[in-house]
């Protein structure tokens, strides 16, 4: 696989069809569950960390945004634009770790949606996260 990511976590698959940003941060990967929960994961590349091999807390926070946005879109079947996203850092990650995130949308109205998410490495959280989303179609 290119730059030498490990294989991923049982049930996960390489995703595809990504925006630019996503796809140039990425690679991400997910996990097709039966529930409201979305699960998304990266391979923490040297890219993707500070100047002391800690994944960088900007890769954390839009991996996260996309990751409660997948979960609103899921759960409307709609576009989900941030309006507002919150994080808590609770631990670090490290270059080489697998990230793990999973998130569901908690409410929605007509124009706008909740979400909450968490992200795993090494199996201890490191990220909690909310997000409040505009809803909408997709103009093409």
């Amino acid at each position: 696989m290119a730059d030498d990511i490990p294989e991923p976590p049982a049930g996960f698959v390489r995703s595809q069809g990504r925006g630019q940003f996503s796809t140039h941060n990425g690679p991400y990967f997910h996990r097709v569950t039966d529930g409201d929960t979305v699960e998304q994961a990266f391979y923490a590349l040297p890219r993707h960390t500070n100047g002391i091999g800690l994944v960088h807390g900007g890769m954390l926070s839009a991996f996260t945004d996309g990751l409660l946005a997948m979960a609103v879109g899921r759960g409307t079947q709609k576009v989900a634009v941030t309006i507002h996203l919150s994080i808590d850092f609770l631990h670090m990650a490290r270059q080489g770790d697998w990230i793990i995130g999973e998130a569901r949308m908690s409410r929605a109205t007509k124009d706008v949606a909740f979400a909450d998410g968490r992200l795993y490495a090494r199996g201890v959280e490191i990220v909690r996260a909310s997000g409040v989303f505009k809803v909408m179609s997709r103009h093409g």
